[in-house]
């Protein structure tokens, strides 16, 4: 009996030393929130900014912020046209 209990015991603290790493991934909603912000004129704080880009916009947003992300994301995208190598 008293080993039962010290395994649960042990199993609870595991589980309370896990709980604030869950607390700080980022939510559905937040990521909603901000792609939200940014259909409505552009990210209203540097969090919705950060998860803008990472995340990415909406394909329908049209704001400058959301523009500047696709274009840049373009560029990095592109594959350099490389001549072959004559020996």
């Amino acid at each position: 009996m008293r080993r039962t209990s010290t395994l649960m015991a042990l199993a609870l603290g595991a589980l309370a030393a896990l709980g604030p790493a869950i607390a700080r991934a980022d939510s559905y909603w937040e990521v909603e929130h901000a792609r939200a912000n940014a259909r409505a004129g552009g990210p209203v704080s540097e969090r919705d900014a950060e998860l803008l880009e990472r995340y990415g916009c909406l394909s329908g947003s049209k704001s400058a912020f959301c523009k500047q992300l696709s274009n840049r994301d373009k560029k990095s995208n592109r594959t350099e046209r490389r001549r072959a190598r004559r020996d």
